[in-house]
């Protein structure tokens, strides 16, 4: 099954929010929730609100950066 975040619909509505990260220099960099339409976007170390679906980060895959 799949969770939030995993599915069609949360691509195309937005709702990903950005987890907190660490940024390459150490830097910790709180969680925040991107507008409706957006979703976050970005890399491992830094993160935005983007409309661009080719460059989502899915909330699976942020907490996945964590594990790293």
């Amino acid at each position: 099954p799949q969770g939030p975040g995993d599915g069609w619909l949360s691509t195309v509505a937005g709702g990903e929010d950005c987890l907190w990260y660490v940024d390459r220099n150490g830097s910790w960099h709180p969680g925040f929730d991107c507008e409706f339409f957006t979703f976050c976007c970005g890399t491992c170390h830094q993160r935005y609100c983007c409309r661009d679906p080719l460059r989502l980060l899915t909330e699976r895959q942020q907490r996945h950066c964590l594990a790293f």
